[in-house]
């Protein structure tokens, strides 16, 4: 029963509503938060518009259902798996067909997010579900609720990325995705009204004289407008990085996602730019349009290379305005180190700071003996362990500060 009393409901609309329901189950599998009261929402929706037409039944349960923006995308996709879009649910029905037939199928369209087929995967149904009279009621649906102890977050906030399992890298990356990052906003030449300050705004003065016929009964004043800085990222994905970068580049999406001016670039034996690839709001997405874009994944590297390619391609263009930059390798560089050396240089030059994310400074005797290590050092400001979570929150603070 809703606020609008209770709805009775022949078989058709019965039907409806239990085919709603399902829809909502799937959709929460996939990561939407929908309540017992969007699906009640919903219900009465497809109720009083009907069936009849496909986009009004896509704009009645996008608007009971979707209440953030970032997950338009994610519903749509469901919504095309669910109700039978020609080629969406043939494609996560192809997840279900033998490995013959599967070939066939996965060529008519591009692959759906990973989301969208764990939740096809999942407990529910694998399409609507038809009206049998006589068929037993399915049991009951138990839902568990599992949470972590505090001991156990402390235990997976330390544990280092290599040493996790499936689970653990799991619950790892919706900490990553819900992770926000306060800024510290530096000034810049550009100034704004105020109604105080150190300097006079003399036209506004003049300006909100004239409602005194000309007496300028108070001062107005001009402030600098703060903005936080840009941010470049320069991620290392050869082999020694691969499990690093992988963790590493959930934190940058949600980076990407969390403040404008934030430029990243992956690298191995060449420098490729993902900024816009990483800007798509949902995450399988976004990896989607990375492992398309890069061509060097797992690899080798040529260190020097690629910082010399950032700095003749794009440095002038994105390390103005006081940019910070993070450099993300473990410095094994297999090219001529005094390229190394050089490029980085240049680069640090160009900066306002450079921070140093390295995954060996998990390790207590760690010392830089190797050349693209000793190389590197001189021309960074900060270098810091990346290997675990509590290594990513101590960095977003460090940006803060």
């Amino acid at each position: 029963m809703n606020d609008r009393g209770p709805v009775k409901l022949d078989e058709t609309s019965s039907r409806l509503a239990e085919n709603v329901m399902h829809f909502a189950q799937f959709l929460r599998r996939a990561g939407l938060p929908i309540g017992t009261a969007q699906v009640l929402d919903a219900v009465q929706a497809m109720l009083t518009v009907g069936v009849t037409r496909r986009d009004e039944v896509y704009a009645a349960l996008h608007a009971t259902f979707v209440s953030r923006r970032e997950h338009d995308e994610l519903f749509a996709l469901g919504f095309d798996t669910f109700w039978r879009d020609p080629f969406g649910a043939t494609e996560a029905m192809s997840l279900l067909l033998p490995p013959s037939r599967m070939d066939q199928a996965s060529q008519r369209k591009k692959g759906l997010p990973q989301r969208i087929k764990d939740a096809w995967r999942g407990p529910g149904p694998r399409s609507l579900p038809r009206h049998r009279p006589n068929a037993p009621a399915p049991p009951p649906e138990i839902e568990v609720d599992f949470r972590r102890t505090s001991s156990d977050e402390e235990r997976l906030r330390g544990k280092d990325f290599e040493q996790m399992t499936a689970a653990e890298e799991a619950a790892v990356r919706k900490q990553l995705i819900g992770m926000r990052f306060p800024w510290r906003d530096l000034p810049t030449r550009r100034t704004k009204r105020a109604l105080r300050g150190h300097r006079v705004d003399l036209r506004g003065t003049l300006h909100a004289s004239r409602r005194s016929f000309g007496e300028p009964l108070g001062l107005r004043f001009l402030v600098r407008r703060t903005r936080p800085p840009p941010l470049v990222v320069l991620c290392d994905i050869s082999g020694s990085m691969e499990r690093y970068s992988r963790m590493v580049l959930h934190f940058l999406h949600a980076l990407t996602n969390d403040r404008d001016r934030v430029e990243v670039f992956v690298f191995g034996t060449r420098l490729t730019h993902v900024t816009r690839a990483l800007r798509h709001r949902d995450v399988d997405r976004a990896f989607e349009e990375v492992a398309t874009a890069v061509q060097d994944w797992s690899g080798g590297t040529r260190l020097g290379q690629c910082l010399q390619a950032f700095h003749q391609d794009w440095s002038r263009r994105v390390l103005g305005q006081g940019a910070v930059l993070l450099l993300i390798t473990d410095g094994l560089a297999r090219d001529d180190v005094s390229l190394v050396a050089e490029a980085a240089q240049r680069i640090h030059l160009a900066s306002r700071k450079v921070i140093w994310l390295n995954p060996l400074l998990r390790f207590d005797d760690f010392e830089p003996t190797a050349e693209g290590v000793a190389a590197l050092l001189p021309h960074v400001d900060e270098h810091r362990p990346v290997h675990n979570l509590q290594s990513l929150a101590s960095l977003a603070e460090a940006l803060a500060r």
